[in-house]
């Protein structure tokens, strides 16, 4: 149980990864985003801040207020799933507007939102179920903190794959030829998330954990996504679910 009482120490490198991920993408672009971006921004970093907050409170074995707080964090979830499922749209008005516009927004392409949009809805639901097991194992003190943990991993590829992609621009420019931008950065990106992952479950000794399989393979789907996301069929079903 000892490394459990430092668990909120490495829990501040996933929150240091996904702020300079989006860094430039949120402060950037402040006075432009849309309320709804800065609802969704404070609510990851409040979650990430809770994830810290919550194993330095058990560190410092005050548990009546880790449940106290744990109740609050709840409402934090409920958040996060609900402002991810509503923005869901936003993914297929951007692969609207660059089928109609092809070139404006530089080498990005319908296909892409598309992959962007089903990665965001396996994530969300390995963050949904990561959050139902921790409320079911919360008696068994490290399943609920591996469970807990892991949704960090969950919810690090949109910032993180925005700053690689920023990264990506800055070293060859913004050119609607830089079709690379849609595929290196973004698989670069979850295999720093998938390497996190795995070297928090080896410390922890949570290597064969449901919670990390989940975190791994929800993050891997990526690396299948793409033909997948080109299909018109899926495309065109897409579009009929999801109102934009």
């Amino acid at each position: 149980m000892e490394q459990y009482k430092t668990l909120w120490k490495w829990m501040t490198i996933p929150m240091v990864v996904i702020q300079a991920g989006i860094f430039v993408d949120y402060w950037g672009d402040f006075t432009r985003n849309t309320l709804a971006v800065h609802i969704h921004y404070w609510n990851a970093t409040l979650w990430f801040a809770f994830l810290i907050s919550q194993p330095w409170l058990f560190a410092r074995g005050s548990m009546a207020a880790h449940r106290t707080w744990g109740m609050f964090g709840l409402l934090l979830a409920g958040a996060m799933v609900f402002l991810s499922v509503a923005q869901l749209n936003r993914d297929i008005f951007y692969a609207n507007f660059a089928r109609d516009n092809a070139g404006e927004i530089g080498p990005f392409t319908e296909w892409f939102f598309f992959q962007v949009m089903m990665m965001e809805m396996i994530l969300i639901t390995g963050f949904v179920i990561a959050i139902v097991m921790a409320i079911v194992k919360r008696k068994s003190i490290e399943d609920h903190a591996w469970w807990m943990a892991s949704t960090a991993f969950l919810l690090m590829m949109p910032a993180l794959g925005r700053g690689l992609q920023g990264v990506w621009f800055a070293i060859h420019g913004f050119s609607v030829d830089l079709t690379s931008v849609l595929t290196i950065p973004v698989y670069i990106c979850q295999a720093i998330i998938i390497g996190l992952c795995l070297l928090f479950a080896w410390r922890l000794g949570k290597l064969r954990h449901p919670a990390t399989w989940i975190a791994v393979g929800a993050n891997a789907a990526l690396f299948i996504m793409q033909p997948i996301a080109q299909s018109p069929s899926v495309q065109a079903l897409w579009r009929a679910l999801i109102p934009v």
